[in-house]
């Protein structure tokens, strides 16, 4: 459950805010889909049907970049594509000399269109709202969404996105350089720090702070949960390793949200939260319980700390840590370099998280699988 506290933080009208670090590349041509599917970790369609979220993977299984990639159309009308990431430099090779290294012979112009756009994210309206959701489970832990009552779940609206990543995540959008969308008229302004506590709160990852580049695993990042992952399609760069954890991996860790607090004081706001460094470890330490025979996890492994604001901030922690923490059969503190002084990472599921299947069920998927 998420702190009681944090209702007050977030933002309780419609709020837009122009995000800052994305890039923005154009692809087009007759083969522009027929490209992009053999390359990202989702379908392509061709034609396009709309808008969509997906990734970039590396040929060892690891991701390079998340992705949003929007519908347009060129000046000859003819269908396109634009393609916004986290442009910031990265372990991770420049997309836009990748993407032109795959051409070869194909039928796409790939073009930096980043001075020609500006990204917004609104939320908080009532014409946001998410389409219903349901959930496949596999033995390894992978999660699938299937979006129910729409024929395109990400919308069909050109140079816009409804964001399904999350229940309440609202939309994306594209405007040309200095102007502001509609939305503009009816949302609040914000900021990027508005949107980033809105997204944490949501326990939603995004770039290269939280899925770091060459290092990331896709289904320990939430590309699953998210819709950025499709298990069943032809090829692409990264998908044998993708595919194979699937089938016969196990997911041992998630990002989730986090609230930073002083060690065993989680009920308090406090204004004198320090800046945190990406990627800081997190150390699972056991609770001092009663002597007996109940079998605890060992406390194996560290956990990382992601993108923060203020007291709260995204995590990838190991599974097993974070059913014992909030069983408060341990804690996860972390030390903060700037003071040496020590912190707790108290972790909580997102209130639209999927339930696990029963026992029974587990069975039976890992019954289909084997046929």
């Amino acid at each position: 459950m998420a702190p009681s506290f944090l209702a007050n933080i977030l933002r309780k009208t419609p709020t837009i805010a122009k995000l800052a670090n994305r890039g923005v590349l154009s692809v087009s041509g007759s083969q522009a889909s027929e490209f992009l599917n053999g390359l990202l970790s989702t379908s392509v369609p061709n034609p396009p049907k709309g808008p969509f979220y997906s990734a970039f993977l590396h040929a060892q299984g690891r991701v390079m970049y998340d992705v949003f990639l929007y519908t347009t159309t060129t000046p000859a009308g003819q269908p396109a594509y634009l393609l916004e990431y986290d442009s910031q430099p990265s372990e991770a090779q420049s997309l836009l000399p990748m993407l032109k290294r795959h051409i070869l012979r194909s039928k796409v112009k790939v073009r930096d269109a980043t001075e020609d756009y500006d990204v917004w994210a609104a939320w908080g309206s009532e014409s946001a709202t998410n389409i219903s959701k349901s959930w496949t489970w596999s033995r390894s832990g992978v999660v699938e969404p299937t979006w129910e009552g729409s024929e395109w779940p990400w919308g069909t609206q050109s140079e816009a996105l409804m964001d399904r990543r999350a229940l309440g995540m609202g939309k994306r959008l594209l405007t040309r350089r200095g102007d502001k969308p509609t939305e503009s008229n009816s949302h609040e302004s914000g900021s990027p720090s508005d949107y980033l506590l809105h997204r944490i709160a949501l326990g939603v990852p995004e770039g290269s702070a939280d899925i770091v580049p060459m290092s990331a695993f896709p289904m320990e990042s939430n590309l699953d949960i998210m819709g950025a992952l499709d298990f069943r399609k032809g090829c692409y760069v990264g998908q044998e390793l993708t595919v194979r954890t699937y089938h016969t991996g196990v997911v041992r860790k998630r990002i989730l949200p986090v609230l930073l607090h002083k060690p065993g004081d989680a009920s308090q706001i406090t204004d004198s939260v320090p800046d945190f460094p990406l990627h800081l470890d997190i150390r699972p330490l056991r609770a001092n319980l009663p002597s007996g025979d109940k079998s605890l996890p060992r406390p194996r492994g560290t956990g990382k700390l992601l993108s923060t604001q203020g007291q709260f901030g995204l995590a990838l922690l190991r599974l097993e840590h974070v059913e014992s923490a909030l069983k408060n059969e341990l804690s996860l503190q972390l030390e903060n370099p700037a003071d040496g002084k020590t912190w707790q990472a108290s972790p909580w599921w997102p209130s639209w998280w999927p339930e696990p299947p029963a026992e029974e069920e587990y069975n039976r998927l890992a019954e289909a699988a084997s046929v």
